[in-house]
């Protein structure tokens, strides 16, 4: 549900004909959204942008005269306001539409490419939940952007292995998190929300620019220190014992609090198998998976890190494990490498009764 009084505002652009007429009537069902425009392309948007002023704006990734990166820049630059991208699930549609997100895209939808009827369904109820989540970000106070260079803290290494859940707003925070840490940092373990295409491509750009080894998670590969493994997007992603120590284990069982991956299947496999000895991390992210398997986590023994509200692009996922009591202690994204790091230190004997200065403990 929308913090405003009156339905949210939508503009939606689109070449397509037929794909802003479908748009359009999927908004339209629901009362709290009202569509008040269309666009063909970003200069009639920019007219109807002024014209409208609408809350929220849906931009198809590829646009014709102007793509949709130069209009998306224009928009941050000129007039900050939230965007939700309309992407295809296509290798090419998955890089623009990370770039998207790095350059302050709230979020994304994709378009279904086959069982029309079925995709549609799940369409409609993404497409409106994105959009009046969207409609409450504070786009003109948006969260600092990652280092352009990695710090050298070095790592004093317990045994410790960190996992982090994120969803919305997660591909900023994820990377600034990463190039806060060094190269040799622990073991880390992510799922992020997002689809399988978009997953393989999440990992190869966190690869390019950030210290450590990134990649998306293997069945059964061993976890080392120094690499970041990433939630297949079509995978729930769970740490097990190996022969020869702990590994990445991949499972296509059903979605769990409504996604696959899911954090709480991550959180809840840390808590079984790592207790005393894992981190976790929950970040920004719309509804509340990761909430309850951060509390099995802390249960556990495990020191357990949440983002706080004003850092978060949406707090949803934190505030919900921060209600439920499975958040020790809070930090802004800026101080959140730090924090795990901090965690990382602290010998299982003594796993975290105490917050650091300046964090907001549960």
């Amino acid at each position: 549900m929308t913090n405003l009084s009156r339905p949210v505002r939508v503009l939606i652009v689109d070449d397509s004909a037929v794909m802003r007429q479908l748009l359009a009537s999927l908004l339209a069902i629901d009362p709290e959204i009202e569509v008040v425009g269309t666009a063909a392309d970003p200069y009639i948007a920019r007219e109807r942008i002024k014209a409208l002023n609408p809350d929220v704006v849906t931009l198809d990734v590829e646009m014709p005269h102007m793509d949709g990166l130069t209009f998306l820049r224009k928009i941050m630059t000129l007039r900050p306001m939230p965007v939700v991208m309309i992407s295809t699930l296509t290798q090419r549609g998955a890089d623009v539409t990370l770039e998207a997100l790095e350059i302050g895209a709230v979020d994304f939808v994709a378009k279904p490419t086959d069982d029309l009827a079925h995709g549609l369904a799940e369409l409609t109820a993404e497409l409106q939940r994105k959009v009046k989540a969207a409609a409450g970000v504070r786009v003109g106070v948006r969260r600092a952007p990652a280092p352009r260079s990695p710090r050298h803290r070095p790592c004093r290494s317990t045994g410790k292995i960190v996992f982090v859940g994120a969803s919305t707003g997660g591909v900023e925070a994820i990377k600034a998190v990463l190039m806060g840490l060094p190269a040799d940092c622990p073991p880390t373990l992510i799922t992020q929300h997002m689809p399988p295409r978009f997953t393989a491509g999440f990992a190869e750009r966190l690869n390019r620019e950030c210290p450590m080894k990134v990649s998306e998670a293997g069945a059964e590969e061993p976890i080392e220190p120094g690499h970041v493994y990433i939630a297949p997007g079509s995978h729930h992603l769970e740490i097990a014992r190996g022969a020869n120590g702990h590994v990445c284990h991949l499972s296509e069982s059903p979605p769990v609090s409504g996604h696959r991956p899911s954090v709480d299947v991550l959180f809840r496999s840390a808590a079984r198998v790592c207790g005393t000895s894992a981190v976790g991390a929950i970040l920004t992210g719309m509804g509340k998976d990761g909430a309850e398997g951060l509390l099995e986590l802390r249960r556990a023994g495990a020191i357990t890190l949440g983002q706080d509200e004003e850092s978060s692009l949406i707090y949803g996922m934190p505030r919900a494990a921060f209600d439920r009591g499975a958040v020790m202690q809070q930090y802004s994204l800026e101080r959140m490498a730090d924090a795990i790091l901090d965690a990382c230190e602290v010998d299982a004997s003594h796993a975290g009764t105490r917050p650091s200065p300046g964090a907001t403990a549960a």
